[in-house]
């Protein structure tokens, strides 16, 4: 092979490796309403 082909392969290989080692954002959606709590059980008669 001649060299042109090797520096090719490897740039190709390179941005391969480059392209899926990038990591994802991660995006965190917060609620603007207050979570409300459930009324206990506290029994028929109570």
């Amino acid at each position: 092979m001649s060299k042109s082909i090797k520096l090719l392969a490897m740039l190709g290989f390179v941005a391969g490796v480059a392209a899926c080692g990038q990591q994802e954002e991660e995006y965190v959606v917060v609620d603007p309403e207050p979570i409300s709590v459930e009324p206990v059980y506290t029994g028929k008669y109570k």
